[in-house]
């Protein structure tokens, strides 16, 4: 079989085209600086001070919890650090980043809440309108919700089964929250305190949840009047009675009326515009919550959230359960005052593991879960944090002399090459040029695309970079010697050298690749920056190094000045070490081996 004729030419003409369509990303972009860390720009410094005197167990979870806000990819550089016992300072490069600021200022605590009324269900009126958060809930017949809600239909005219046929009937079941446990094999109790094993609940919970159902059932015209006073905006922004954007305080001890976003979009049959809520005070405290995750059960075809509360919240859970399946009421879960979702009960939940069912697909599903899992911070910080602008921590002589010592160390190497490999050293520099504009779009688009912050460690990355490119045409080009010198032309000692060349250079990528990515799975804070601009820089390398350089070198094979072995070519046979009197014979044989021949 014979082997492909290689088309250097058009393998150039792809990659620049490549090249070509990344800058023009960063033209849509329109970002042409890359960002710049703490260390070389300076930022926005934030001090959140705690209320109280939190453990020190307290004050490092929400700090981690903090760090996954503003830097969870790891490239994005801010720094979050704990400070005096009760503080977290939070430093995050640039000058305009209140995006930022706001997400570390809330305070962001996560509290389960009931829902009196809302646009769609007055209060006074049967719950009967779509829930936000998606369409028809999908529970197998398999799922324990059906089952688990025949302990308490209640009197809604269901008997009880009702909960076990909202339940079971998955195509008429809303989104709401299912039971995740298995069901009993034995016929369930009629009422909750025929249950022995059940342990008895906190005296001052159990009036809590009384209120909070009472409220939900008849809210106070008090709080029904308040309710009738705000508005949502159509993006889910509270508005007062002058139309002005508000936020109300999230007292956990008090009723709230909050705005939910709105699902879907605008003129789609699935569009539900953002709704309005009562609700009663909190039931159920973030911090109960000890477990989030997305996933499709098994046996079934969409998302569901899946949740797991702790401690007293279990009782809790249950009894709010008990009450609320099969009647339509939902039951909120409030982040910093926003409902994320307020689905309604399609089960009795005994344990606190329960699931979030409805119109999910991943993206939504995951979102849902992040905002559960870094919502519940332990501790809860003051109103006003303090927010200054900070100057870079590296003076501009040490910036100045890093880049200098950069830029002198890839001349001396650009020298090196020239005077070494002369003709071919051309080759090298232009290899170092492409790598060097790939980068530089690569850059700006990972900072548009993932936040990509570069810092002082990131350049130094990117610089020890240049040693692991220039070595790859090293060992290309003395392998194309070595080839030459054992009588084979130019032309054929390029195909031949390629295939070993490539394996050494591939074998010695990987170990840096894999080297980044130990580093940056395990490292922290800068050292993360170094290892993905290594890594970033040393996958450009075998870009380059196959895509660009190895069909340049098989394009000037094809010139006379290359292949007819010219002095300052880097060929001759003065710089392969040859005799001419005696590799004449030899070269001139070879020229009737093809391409791929060996020696």
């Amino acid at each position: 079989m014979a082997r492909r004729k290689p088309r250097p030419l058009r393998t150039l003409t792809v990659f620049f085209v490549l090249v070509a369509l990344s800058y023009g990303l960063v033209a849509v972009a329109a970002s042409w600086s890359p960002r710049l860390g703490l260390d070389l720009q300076g930022g926005t410094q934030i001090t959140l001070q705690a209320e109280g005197d939190p453990s020190g167990e307290s004050l490092s979870e929400a700090r981690a919890i903090i760090d996954q806000r503003v830097n969870g990819s790891g490239v994005a550089e801010a720094e979050v650090t704990t400070q005096g016992g009760d503080q977290i300072v939070v430093e995050v490069p640039g000058e305009n980043q209140r995006d930022l600021v706001e997400t570390v200022s809330r305070q962001a605590q996560l509290r389960f809440r009931l829902v009196a009324c809302s646009d769609s269900n007055p209060c006074g009126a049967p719950s009967t309108a779509p829930v936000p958060g998606g369409a028809d809930s999908l529970i197998p017949d398999s799922a324990p919700g059906g089952a688990g809600g025949a302990g308490n239909g209640g009197n809604d005219g269901n008997g009880g089964n009702g909960g076990g046929n909202d339940g079971g009937n998955a195509n008429r079941a809303p989104v709401g929250f299912a039971d995740t446990t298995p069901a009993p094999s034995e016929t369930p109790s009629e009422s909750p305190s025929d249950d022995a094993s059940e342990a008895p609940a906190d005296p001052d919970a159990v009036q809590d949840v009384q209120e909070a159902l009472a409220f939900m059932n008849n809210p106070t015209p008090a709080a029904v009047e308040e309710f009738n006073s705000y508005t949502c905006r159509d993006d889910g922004v509270l508005l007062d009675a002058e139309g002005q954007p508000t936020r109300l305080p999230d007292n956990s001890s008090q009723p709230l009326v909050s705005c939910s976003e709105p699902e879907g979009s605008v003129g789609s049959t699935d569009y539900i515009p953002a709704q309005k809520y009562l609700l009663s005070e909190a039931v159920i405290q973030g911090t109960s919550l000890t477990e989030a995750s997305a996933g499709i059960p098994q046996g079934q075809l969409q998302w569901v959230v899946s949740l797991q509360l702790g401690g007293d919240a279990i009782d809790t859970f249950a009894t709010i359960s008990r009450e609320l399946v099969g009647t339509g009421q939902q039951f909120a879960v409030v982040l910093d005052g926003a409902v994320i979702s307020a689905p309604k009960m399609d089960g009795v939940i005994p344990n606190g593991q329960a699931q979030i069912s409805g119109n999910f697909d991943e993206v939504s599903a995951t979102s849902l879960t992040t905002s559960l899992q870094y919502g519940a911070l332990p501790i809860a910080f003051g109103d006003d944090p303090n927010v200054v602008n900070v100057g870079p921590t590296l003076a501009g002589n040490q910036l100045g002399a890093g880049i200098l010592a950069g830029l002198v160390g890839l001349g001396l190497v650009m020298i090196y090459c020239m005077v070494y490999y002369r003709g071919l050293g051309l080759v090298i520099i232009a290899s170092l040029l492409v790598a060097g504009a790939v980068t530089y779009s690569s850059v700006l688009l990972l900072a548009e695309a993932a936040g990509f912050t570069l810092t002082l460690p990131g350049i130094a990355g990117l610089i020890v970079a240049v040693g692991i490119t220039a070595d790859s045409f090293i060992v290309y080009f003395e392998r194309i010697r070595d080839e030459m010198r054992d009588g084979k032309s130019m032309r054929v000692a390029v195909e031949s050298a390629w295939p070993r060349a490539r394996a050494t250079c591939v074998a010695a990528d990987a170990v840096s690749i894999l080297a980044a990515v130990v580093l940056y799975i395990f490292a922290a804070g800068v050292v993360k920056g170094f290892a993905f601009a290594l890594g970033l820089s040393t996958i450009i390398d075998l870009l380059v190094f196959f895509f660009f350089t190895k069909p340049l070198v098989s394009s000037l094979a094809r010139l006379t000045f290359f292949n007819s072995g010219h002095r300052f070519s880097g060929l001759s046979d003065e710089t392969l070490g040859l005799d001419t009197t005696t590799t004449t014979a030899p070269a001139t044989r070879d020229d009737t081996v093809g391409v791929g021949g060996r020696a």
